[in-house]
């Protein structure tokens, strides 16, 4: 890489679970980075080695890179004129209609838009709505500086980014040819494998990725309602449909789809196709209604009003911390209204997320009946007489509601 700039990567919103295993990548292959996040905590802890959420291998790599000079965070705007490539990690969100916020990412480029020079990289690095490479170009334009513009997706699975980062394809694409080389160039320092698009067709592409993954979990969940309405086991028909069957063999098991991108991203595609998308549509009445579909299910297995259930599991998926848009607590807050009392538990979350989590001994004492909503590895081997609700099978069995 050519060092005319201080630094060769400055990530911006980068101490979060996209920017941060980005930034620590790049400075274990060499490159000079900077962390950019409004984050005054997130930033103190970065630059103290520890990584701020749960990504295996991460903060190994974090102090290597810390002790070599290779990275540092800061809450600085002005360090975005100190790096030839900014790489920008904050997305798309959708709102309370579902509906996307295109101006979200000109708006938060806007504070750091001063300090963009001549010679730089803008890299787009989350999910944006189709479109908004095309918006931030025409605002790069207006700004008078030549910084080429490229959307460069993110591919990884949270806890598997240290893996992934090096091991997947990364999809490149710019309007200029410039713009695809430097691209090509700074993802390069990770993989081999580079896929040229167009920036619409990238955009897509991210969509597709993860409304195909949304659209899997939903058919699975349907399955699971139908075999579980008639007292049939869902994950026992399954693992006999898929056994050496290799066109089944993508069949997930049933389970709450949630986390920050599958129903958002989705909801972008919706939003996108004029709101003609019905599959999508579908696809989250089933997935959004899983939680509310147990609960009924409950009330006419069990006399609900006057039960204490007890949920296992509050982040969106196993062996992880993150709670961002876990259907565990629109579990919770169904059940609120409807069971005597509720109590949940979870091995990864901390106090500080959530401070109404208890001891899993003590919900497993307390509880009359128990809902696995997330599947941590600590459930399977659970020691307990009473009912389990098990959707997801951690247990390897469970009572049919």
């Amino acid at each position: 890489m050519a060092h005319d700039f201080e630094l060769d990567v400055i990530v911006v919103g980068g101490a979060g679970h996209v920017g941060l295993p980005l930034a620590i990548a790049l400075a274990d292959r060499g490159a000079r980075v900077a962390v950019y996040d409004l984050s005054e905590k997130a930033v103190e802890l970065v630059n103290s080695g520890i990584v701020p959420f749960l990504e295996p291998g991460a903060e190994p790599m974090l102090r290597a890179a810390l002790d070599a000079g290779r990275i540092r965070a800061t809450t600085d705007a002005s360090v975005v004129g100190e790096g030839r490539n900014i790489v920008v990690v904050i997305g798309t969100p959708v709102d309370e209609h579902l509906n996307p916020d295109p101006n979200a990412i000109p708006r938060a480029l806007g504070a750091c838009s001063e300090y963009l020079r001549d010679g730089q990289l803008l890299v787009l690095r989350s999910t944006v709505y189709p479109g908004v490479t095309a918006l931030v170009e025409r605002m790069i334009a207006r700004l008078g500086v030549d910084v080429p513009v490229a959307f460069c997706p993110e591919r990884i699975a949270e806890h598997r980014a240290m893996t992934e980062l090096f091991t997947l394809p990364q999809i490149v694409s710019a309007r200029t040819e410039v713009g695809r080389q430097r691209a090509a160039e700074l993802f390069g320092i990770l993989t081999e494998q580079i896929v040229h698009l167009e920036p619409e067709e990238a955009e897509l592409a991210k969509l597709f990725t993860n409304t195909w993954r949304y659209l899997k979990f939903a058919a699975a969940n349907q399955f699971y309602m139908i075999a579980n309405d008639r007292g049939l086991d869902f994950e026992r028909i399954r693992a006999g449909l898929t056994q050496d069957y290799p066109r089944a063999s993508d069949m997930p098991s049933a389970g709450f789809a949630a986390g920050p991108c599958l129903f958002k991203d989705t909801m972008q595609l919706a939003a996108f196709s004029d709101n003609t998308f019905s599959l999508g549509h579908s696809a989250m009445l089933v997935n959004e209604g899983l939680p509310l579909y147990l609960v009924s299910r409950l009330e006419k297995r069990f006399d609900l009003a006057n039960a204490t259930v007890g949920i296992l599991g509050m982040s969106f998926k196993a062996q992880s911390d993150d709670i961002r848009s876990s259907l565990s607590y629109k579990l919770r807050r169904v059940l609120k209204f409807r069971a005597r009392a509720v109590l949940s538990t979870d091995p990864y979350v901390s106090e500080e997320t959530d401070d109404t989590l208890l001891p899993l001994e003590l919900v497993l004492e307390k509880a009359d009946i128990l809902v696995i909503a997330t599947p941590h590895p600590e459930y399977r081997d659970l020691e307990t007489t009473k009912p389990v609700v098990d959707v997801w099978n951690v247990t390897g069995g469970g009572v049919l509601v």
